[in-house]
């Protein structure tokens, strides 16, 4: 039920003073001048509050400079409608969906994704790889000690590169929201942007660019173990092919020792025959070669998201220069226009002077 009653300025203030002496927390009403909106000052009435003072049975039209004092019955002490709650909501959402940097969110599950296969799949499989060089290749330990001391320090620097990249790639989606920001601003609005921010961006594109080119050669490293390992398969694969014609199993061997993995009077060294078929059937072996392979991918995609991530980043620092530039530029035109106006008003002022 809406309830609609015409005052006069001073008419209506001695109401709402009314009102305030009654059981009433809100009354809304609007001020119209020339038919527009101009004031509101929303209150709440009680649903069980009838007053006469209040009550017209006929709608009247809103005549210029007058008030209109609307008051909604039985709407609660807290008025709003369920449908602006919800426009309100939506734009809110739409304003903050708007200032989400989407290409850094990408790099950024992109790195996060390769970063965990790379180090999780990594630190397994080297450890399953130094279990069948102890069983299979080498039974000496000391044969074996340095390989044992740099699969360590493998898995400690594994340790390093995924703290250091969890971080790394925060600080860098963080960078994306700030910039993504500020160029929103620098388009909308007369923000500047510090020299400060573009030294940042630039920072991080250096820094971007110095771990793509490190993760690359991280990925031929890890390319390499692949290799040996799908060497290995495909000699076991060929002598369990019926279709191979081996007269002489034992004479196919897999010497690891011409890799320079373990040293060369490390006993046995090599594997041939049913006993290289016996280890391929190892899962150490199958588990490890899997690993090294997911490994592989996952340092691929560390380097994808590092190359979008420099991307993202040459391009917010190419936005950001040019909007400071077109910023410069316009406060330039803005001042010259500003001394020709100021000559233009002397020299008016001076011929105004002369005729007179």
């Amino acid at each position: 039920m809406r309830m609609t009653t015409m005052f006069s300025r001073d008419e209506l203030s001695r109401r709402v003073d009314i009102t305030k002496s009654h059981d009433c927390h809100r009354v809304r009403y609007s001020l119209a001048i020339g038919g527009s909106v101009s004031e509101q000052i929303i209150m709440c009435v009680e649903s069980h509050t009838e007053d006469a003072r209040w009550v017209q049975s006929a709608p009247k039209a809103v005549p210029t400079c007058e008030h209109q004092l609307v008051v909604p019955t039985g709407a609660g002490c807290h008025g709003n409608s369920n449908a602006a709650t919800q426009d309100g909501c939506f734009e809110c959402c739409i304003k903050c969906l708007g200032g989400v940097p989407y290409a850094s969110l990408v790099a950024t599950i992109l790195c996060f994704s390769g970063v965990a296969l790379f180090c999780g799949c990594g630190h397994v499989a080297l450890t399953g790889t130094l279990t069948m060089l102890e069983n299979h290749f080498s039974r000496i330990t000391s044969d074996h000690a340095t390989l044992a001391a740099v699969i360590q320090i493998f898995q400690y620097i594994i340790y390093g590169i995924a703290s250091f990249f969890f971080v790394y790639a925060i600080l860098l989606l963080g960078e994306g929201f700030y910039t993504t920001s500020t160029i929103k601003k620098e388009l909308q609005s007369d923000f500047k942007t510090t020299i400060c921010g573009r030294c940042i961006t630039a920072f991080f594109m250096f820094l971007t660019y110095i771990f793509a080119l490190v993760f690359i050669a991280i990925f031929c490293f890890t390319a390499i173990p692949v290799f040996l390992f799908f060497n290995m398969w495909n000699t076991c694969a060929a002598m369990r092919s019926p279709d191979s014609n081996i007269t002489y199993p034992d004479s196919i061997c897999v010497d690891v020792r011409q890799y320079g993995v373990i040293p060369l009077n490390a006993t046995p060294g090599k594997a041939c025959g049913t006993t290289l078929t016996d280890i391929c059937s190892t899962s150490e072996f199958y588990l490890s070669y899997h690993l090294y392979i997911v490994a592989l991918a996952g340092a691929g995609a560390t380097v994808i998201a590092l190359i979008h991530y420099l991307m993202i980043l040459a391009a917010n620092w190419a936005y950001l220069k040019t909007a400071a530039s077109t910023h410069d530029y316009q406060d330039i035109k803005t001042k010259d226009d500003q001394d020709l106006e100021a000559e233009a008003r002397s020299k008016d002022g001076q011929n105004s002077s002369s005729y007179s």
